[in-house]
């Protein structure tokens, strides 16, 4: 979201939310915030530990494990994966040579085939919406969480599960626990929740966390079906819970504060989702109904809700392509000209080269960001009688119009994709 204060935003949350922070929520169970880029949640046993996800790396990992035998003065023979997400499992490896249990469950919907064949793009861009190559002054956070250890030169050192079920439910005691583990899917379809009875615990992963979530991905993924992810909040929300722990962002206490928290989380991605296909049905374009729809005003200002990570534009326009796809109606766009030729007529109707570069600097002195930002799309540095200095400055300008808007977004992965861009450009 582009707000005039969008930064300064972004930093008030993350020294809010992600101080480091081992709290004993009740009787031998912990929640670890702040040591990794997500949270870790360890169980004591009658003779060992129950660990739900194991922070992002190694070297963090290490740290979680030597905690854990600080607390408890035992060892971890049971990890549970919440998720498939690196963060949730690349500190795996600190705890190999004492867990005997790995537990994870399958996807409900398969990943797509072939997805393998799109790892070079989505490394470029998972790098840019973490923003990797940033200082930590420009990098702030990753929006639910601090860093990621491999900014630092840290690793992953992921341990496969060597339990994957597949059914939607199960019901186990480990070492004295009763647990209950349900297929919930949200933000990936192998969501797990760990349910604990007697104590009134719920360990929610990625389904809830305290910011608006990240119902699309910047750097590419498959669909995250919001509809499943409104029916397993709705879940979440039939559990007695006193204390709801989620993966990345803070406890939340209370029987009463956690009704409160998921019905409004809940209500406002269902808001949403069914304003979005309302529009569609109308026939509004997938421009048209991201420029419109936002937040409803009774959950704008809400502190869980913040757009700190997802943002309601990128769902609006998730939701158009996922339930009609790429094309919008409009027969003009059935077989649209080749970008290239595009921005060579634009040229020409702008009054040539010269008109173009004037229309991109006169953008850039307004700090007309987004506007530069198009403007520069018509712009070719290879064109014949290509001058080098225009070439130099209408990329100054993108770059600068670049940093503007990351100074106004408030999503942390807006904000690292638009200054990693920028230094891109300036390589």
């Amino acid at each position: 979201m582009l707000v005039k204060n969008g930064e300064e935003r972004l930093k008030e949350f993350t020294e809010r939310e992600y101080k480091e922070t081992v709290t004993e929520v009740t009787k031998g169970i912990w929640h670890v915030l702040g040591m990794g880029h997500s949270n870790a949640i360890f169980i004591e046993g009658n003779t060992g530990v129950i660990l739900i996800d194991t922070l992002d790396t190694l070297g963090r990992g290490e740290r979680l494990r030597d905690l854990i035998k600080e607390k408890t003065r035992k060892e971890v023979h049971t990890i549970l994966y919440t998720h498939m997400h690196p963060d949730h499992r690349g500190g795996a490896g600190a705890f190999k040579d004492t867990a005997k249990e790995i537990i994870a469950f399958a996807p409900k919907t398969p990943i797509l085939e072939h997805t393998g064949m799109l790892r070079e793009v989505q490394m470029r861009r998972g790098a840019r919406q973490f923003g990797y190559e940033l200082s930590d002054e420009e990098n702030i956070s990753q929006g639910i969480g601090i860093r990621e250890g491999i900014a630092y030169g840290d690793k992953h050192a992921f341990v496969p599960a060597n339990i994957v079920y597949e059914s939607d439910w199960e019901g186990r005691e480990i070492d004295g626990i009763r647990l209950e583990l349900f297929r919930l899917p949200g933000e990936t379809y192998d969501q797990m929740v760990v349910w604990l009875p007697d104590t009134k615990v719920l360990c929610c992963g990625d389904n809830y966390y305290g910011c608006f979530p990240n119902l699309y991905a910047i750097r590419g993924s498959q669909y995250r079906d919001i509809a499943s992810w409104i029916r397993s909040i709705d879940r979440l929300r039939k559990f007695p819970a006193e204390y709801l722990l989620p993966g990345h962002t803070s406890v939340i206490y209370g029987r009463e504060k956690i009704e409160e928290v998921l019905k409004s989380f809940q209500s406002a991605i269902e808001d949403i989702l069914l304003r979005t296909l309302e529009g569609m049905n109308q026939g509004k374009t997938i421009d048209e109904l991201a420029s419109e729809i936002q937040l409803a005003p009774q959950y704008r200002d809400l502190p869980w809700l913040g757009e700190f990570y997802g943002c309601t534009e990128w769902t609006v326009r998730a939701i158009f392509t996922a339930y009609l796809g790429w094309f919008d109606g409009n027969p003009t766009h059935l077989h649209p000209l080749a970008p290239k030729t595009r921005a060579e007529r634009m040229r020409k109707l702008i009054g040539g080269r010269t008109a173009l570069f004037e229309a991109i600097r006169q953008a850039s002195e307004a700090q007309d960001a987004q506007w530069c930002l198009e403007l520069a799309e018509y712009w070719d540095e290879n064109e014949e009688g290509a001058d080098e200095e225009q070439n130099r400055q209408v990329r100054e300008c993108k770059i600068q119009a670049l940093r503007q808007l990351a100074s106004l977004e408030t999503s942390a992965n807006g904000r690292h994709y638009y200054l990693v861009s920028a230094y891109e450009l300036e390589k």
